[in-house]
């Protein structure tokens, strides 16, 4: 899939692919508008979606009604690299979730495509091209 990026002024930059735009943008605190989510803030949050999709699904294919699960994503930053050192994904589920299901819902998170690529990481190169004129 190629995801076409472009500059759109001040802090904007998007993202187009299939038929979606991503709009992203800086906090004012940055220099930004704070319109919309920073590149780092979609990044985070595709973990917690990802693994919202799982927990969705898992429960849809067993009849499990989803309504008052919720997932909590902690982030914790190392204060010298100011790098996210770890994250914890907080499922709470509903007093009526049948217990049996518990781990399972644990084992479907795992499955999230989103936090296998951060355990094996891809390898991402850079490169200049120059457009023909």
């Amino acid at each position: 899939m190629d995801i076409r990026i472009a500059l759109r002024g001040k802090k904007k930059v998007s993202a187009h692919f299939d038929q979606f735009e991503i709009i992203s943008d800086q906090p004012e605190s940055s220099g930004g508008e704070g319109s919309a989510p920073s590149p780092f803030d979609y990044f985070v949050a595709s973990i917690g979606t990802c693994a919202g999709f799982f927990v969705q699904s898992f429960c849809q294919a067993r009849h499990i009604p989803t309504d008052g699960i919720e997932i909590i994503q902690t982030m914790v930053r190392d204060e010298q690299t100011h790098l996210v050192s770890s994250i914890h994904l907080a499922i709470r589920l509903p007093a009526s979730f049948p217990e049996k299901y518990r781990a399972g819902v644990i084992t479907a998170v795992n499955a999230c495509s989103v936090k296998k690529h951060l355990v094996q990481p891809p390898q991402v190169t850079v490169e200049t091209t120059i457009a023909a004129s």
